[in-house]
């Protein structure tokens, strides 16, 4: 990939290009002032001063979160799960959602949380996930045709359900979720504890991502794809503990990190979540550089857009400021995105010549010629 600053991108163009989400986390993107109007409803006590201060509690969950610890990190989460647990407030967050998506210029999003911590006021698992739904499909409908968006159901690795979320998210296969995911502390708490739902995902022909390569290295990589049979890393920036760069500048890629690349394996990077998390020092030294250089199937993603005041558009513009990068670039991860999607083919297909190559027409030239083989 080309170092060259782009002068002809700006952030408008960021903004009004077309964008595929596949890492996000509907309880890490909450709007700062809904998280204050639903606490205030259910009596829930928040970290900042109760004077209805909405940019305060937003910069509050910012700078909670950047700790450099992905366990300090996850501690953010406690206050907006907490405002998530009735049917009414699990619709209005994604319908919010939505609205910020379409607003940010995503076209395709999967959008992922854990059902089992939305319990606390009586509501079942399957009644989580339809309150989600109908979120999501007002949303849609708002937003006439501009987006489509899938729900992922994520079950905590720490804890004992992953069966149980494995199988609703089967049954609502047909119904808006499109996949299956584990997610929480790494460290101690490898993906080959939840074996069992992993091989009846397979059993079920069903799409999964894991949470690998985060916050711990090469050993959560190798399970979740060699154990596990993960489509996806979720994160998986860590790989790059397995490429040795020479002072010379060659490049020698382990066994694990060949497989990764030669198989196609889509990395969900998030790289302002990942400074914040200890992953990277900055966006600028992230691994995402030296990974495009090496064409490995990189995908840019939000991960928790209110803990790292971030969004697709802020990602991505990040990465023209910290390397250069034009709307080729850009064009290149959006494509790898949709192409990774856990979406039937014929649909990402369309999504690709009837909304993403003609959203970047005017922004970039003709594709490489190696483009398809990317």
């Amino acid at each position: 990939m080309s170092a060259t600053p782009s002068p002809d991108l700006s952030r408008d163009d960021v903004l009004r290009a077309p964008k595929v989400l596949l890492h996000d986390h509907l309880d890490g993107g909450l709007r700062p002032s809904t998280v204050l109007e639903l606490a205030r409803e259910v009596g829930h006590e928040l970290p900042t001063d109760p004077d209805g201060d909405a940019a305060a509690l937003g910069r509050w969950f910012a700078d909670a979160a950047d700790s450099g610890s992905l366990e300090r990190y996850l501690e953010t989460f406690t206050h907006t799960v907490a405002v998530m647990q009735t049917a009414d407030a699990l619709t209005r967050v994604a319908r919010e959602c939505v609205e910020d998506l379409v607003a940010d210029g995503v076209v395709y999003a999967e959008v992922r949380y854990a059902p089992e911590q939305h319990l606390e006021d009586g509501l079942s698992l399957d009644e989580v996930v339809a309150a989600v739904q109908r979120g999501f499909d007002e949303g849609v409908a708002a937003a006439e045709g501009r987006i489509v968006v899938r729900q992922l159901l994520t079950a905590m690795r720490h804890a004992a359900r992953s069966m149980e979320i494995a199988e609703l998210a089967v049954q609502w296969r047909d119904r808006g979720v499109a996949g299956f995911d584990i997610a929480g502390a790494e460290a101690g708490y490898p993906p080959t504890r939840h074996l069992d739902a992993f091989e009846y995902l397979q059993r079920e022909n069903f799409h999964f991502t894991i949470h690998a390569g985060e916050a711990f290295g090469t050993p959560s990589i190798w399970e979740a794809l060699q154990w596990c049979g993960a489509d996806r890393l979720g994160h998986g920036v860590r790989i790059v503990d397995d490429i040795t760069v020479a002072e010379d500048g060659s490049v020698e890629l382990g066994r694990l990190a060949a497989y990764v690349r030669d198989k196609r394996i889509p990395l969900e990077l998030c790289p302002a979540s990942n400074v914040q998390t200890g992953a990277a020092t900055s966006v600028a030294e992230h691994p995402i550089g030296l990974l495009t250089d090496l064409r490995f199937r990189i995908t840019v993603n939000t991960d928790n857009r209110l803990m790292s005041g971030t969004s697709m558009t802020e990602e991505m513009w990040s990465l023209v400021e910290a390397f250069g990068y034009g709307a080729a670039e850009l064009r290149w991860f959006t494509i790898n995105a949709m192409k990774s999607a856990f979406l039937p083919f014929d649909e990402r297909l369309a999504l690709i010549d009837e909304v993403i190559k003609p959203g970047y027409a005017g922004l970039v030239g003709p594709a490489p010629a190696d483009g398809a083989a990317r």
